[in-house]
């Protein structure tokens, strides 16, 4: 089992809910990988099992090839998790909770330190570590949260929803901090209900829905699978029923629908070598093409047909 994350049959289930159904899924080594859902959709309960947080009903959550419901301690070793609101002593500045840390995890005070001094910079916080947490916004502790959850310079990073709350200005320096940190070679699980954030992110993603996994696998491969490369065709002259059906003909089309006389959408499937094919086999229709443009966010529109064809 190479995979550091893997789920085989995960249920949980409260009463008559079933929080999460069944997932199968892995994360591979060294990813960046987004667990997509709304709201309620399972994605906390199911980091909260892999994190030991609560147990599940039944079924398997690997880390590193250990077995969390079996083993947690030595599952967890080498993993950094941030879940939930994080809470720290409000008297005590991000140094002295560093050193707290670091110091029951058997840290020296000069690893701790020069960790310590490593993260301040690239958590931006430099001129804030000996400040007192209890005059931080929620902002500034989820930094701490992720400075803490990397102290011990653990292979896989777990995080639940790390932007959710933030005003504007601490989402977009918490992604950048995350970009930053993708970089790194670490394995990355993060749950997330923004497909924004996930598609700017991540190179990998399963989307879940009602506590079952709908989609899985490399953002750009899955959206080419699911005819999500989806553009808009500007026309001077009128689409006939013939030049739509010609069209749909052609291998690369996975959906075309005529929105006005003038305005075609259309799904494809492949990259840009597929898009110019069809570009070019479009234009001895003779339909007066003068603009072609995207239909707006390919992940977004993917997540909701999804989404509304599995319900």
């Amino acid at each position: 089992m190479t995979d550091p994350i893997v789920l085989e049959g995960l249920t949980k289930v409260y009463g008559d809910l079933t929080a999460v159904d069944s997932v199968d899924m892995r994360v591979k080594k060294n990813s960046f990988t987004g667990f997509l859902g709304p709201n309620g959709a399972g994605k906390s309960t199911t980091l909260k099992i892999l994190t030991n947080l609560t147990k599940a009903t039944s079924g398997s959550a690997y880390l590193n090839g250990i077995d969390v419901t079996k083993d947690f301690k030595n599952a967890l070793h080498n993993v950094g998790v941030v879940v939930e609101t994080p809470e720290f002593y409000p008297f005590l500045t991000p140094k002295e909770t560093f050193r707290y840390i670091g110091e029951i995890n058997g840290m020296t005070k000069e690893s701790i330190d020069a960790k310590g001094q490593e993260l301040f910079e690239m958590l931006k916080m430099n001129e804030w570590q000996d400040k007192r947490i209890g005059e931080f916004s929620k902002g500034m502790k989820q930094r701490i949260a992720l400075g803490q959850s990397l102290l011990m310079d653990p292979e896989i990073v777990i995080l639940d929803e790390p932007t959710s709350g933030l005003d504007p200005r601490g989402m977009v320096e918490m992604r950048e901090i995350l970009s930053n940190l993708n970089t790194s070679g670490l394995t990355i699980f993060m749950s997330s209900h923004m497909m924004y954030e996930v598609s700017v992110l991540c190179d990998h993603v399963a989307i879940i829905e009602r506590g079952r996994i709908i989609a899985e696998g490399d953002v750009e491969q899955l959206l080419s699978d699911n005819g999500m490369r989806r553009i808009e065709v500007h026309t001077s002259k009128d689409i006939s029923d013939q030049d739509l059906e010609a069209i749909s003909d052609f291998e690369m089309v996975n959906k075309v629908q005529r929105i006005t006389p003038h305005q075609l959408q259309v799904n494809l499937t492949g990259g840009d070598a597929e898009q110019a094919e069809f570009l070019q086999r479009l234009i001895p229709l003779g339909l007066g093409v003068y603009n072609v443009s995207s239909s707006g966010s390919s992940l977004e529109k993917l997540y909701l047909e999804l989404v509304q064809d599995s319900r």
